[in-house]
C-alpha cells in the first residue's frame, strides 16, 4: 500500500513533471483536455496541475469541465502574471496559480497546501442520482431508466450541470459560461444545437420533450422525473 497522492499533470512543459519527481507523489501526464478527462475518470487523481494557456492543452476549459463533476483541487500554471489572466483562471475552477517560471519548492508548497485544504472536504460522491437517471461521475456515463446512452464529452458536461440542478430554470448566459466558457456568452446556438442532441438521446419523443424543458426567451430546465403521458 502506499499513502503517495496521485497528481494528474496536464502541460506540455517538462518542467511541470520534473518539479514533482523524486517527490512523494504519484504522476501521470495528459497533453490535451480529451486525454485528461479520460485519465481522470480511470484513475481519479488528488490533484490537477494544468498549464492555463498551453498550445494544446487550454486548461481554463479543463478547469470548467472537471468543476461540473468534480472539487478536485486544481492548481494552474501560466507564464501570464496579469491580474486578468488570474482572475480568470479563479473564475474558471481553479485553486491557485502559480506563474511561471516558479520555484520547486513554492509550487510544492502550494500543492501540499491545496491538498490538505481538501482533506478537510467531505469525499465527493462518485453517481449522481436523481429522477430517472443514474450519472457515473468518474466513468462519464449516463444511464436512463437502466440503460445506458452514450453522450459526447460536451453533451455530458452540459447534463450533469443541469442534473445538479434539478427543477431550476438555468438561464442561457449562465449555461454558456459555465459550460463553454465567457467567451461563448454571445453564441446562444451552441445550446440549441446540444439540447437537440440530449433530447435525440434521452427523451422518449425529442418533439414533446418532457426531461429538458424550454424555458421561452430564458433558458432550460431539468425535470429528472418524465410524467406520465396524458
Amino acid at each position: 500500500m502506499t499513502n503517495r497522492s496521485r497528481v494528474l499533470v496536464v502541460d506540455e512543459d517538462p518542467r511541470s513533471l520534473r518539479a514533482l519527481t523524486g517527490q512523494s507523489f504519484d504522476v501521470r501526464l495528459a497533453l490535451d483536455v480529451e486525454s485528461a478527462l479520460a485519465v481522470f475518470g480511470e484513475w481519479r487523481p488528488q490533484l490537477v496541475l494544468a498549464d492555463a494557456y498551453g498550445r494544446l492543452m487550454p486548461g481554463l476549459d479543463l478547469c470548467r469541465r472537471l468543476r461540473a463533476f468534480s472539487k478536485v483541487p486544481i492548481v494552474v500554471l501560466s507564464a501570464n502574471d496579469a491580474e486578468g489572466a488570474k482572475v480568470a483562471a479563479l473564475d474558471a475552477g481553479a485553486d491557485d496559480y502559480v506563474t511561471k517560471p516558479f520555484g520547486v519548492n513554492e509550487l510544492l508548497a502550494r500543492i501540499r497546501a491545496a491538498l490538505r485544504r481538501a482533506d478537510a472536504v467531505p469525499i465527493e460522491p462518485t453517481h449522481l442520482d436523481v429522477g430517472d437517471f443514474r450519472v457515473d461521475l468518474a466513468a462519464r456515463r449516463v444511464h436512463v431508466d437502466g440503460q445506458e446512452v452514450r453522450l459526447t464529452p460536451k453533451e455530458f458536461d452540459l447534463f450533469v450541470y443541469l442534473a445538479r440542478r434539478p427543477n431550476r430554470v438555468i438561464e442561457h448566459r449562465q449555461l454558456l459560461e459555465q459550460v463553454w466558457g465567457e467567451s461563448s456568452r454571445e453564441h446562444p446556438e451552441y445550446l440549441r444545437v446540444f439540447v437537440g442532441q440530449l433530447r435525440k438521446k434521452l427523451e422518449r419523443d425529442p418533439s414533446t420533450p418532457r426531461y429538458l424543458a424550454t424555458e421561452p426567451w430564458v433558458g432550460y430546465r431539468f425535470n429528472p422525473s418524465a410524467s406520465p403521458a396524458m
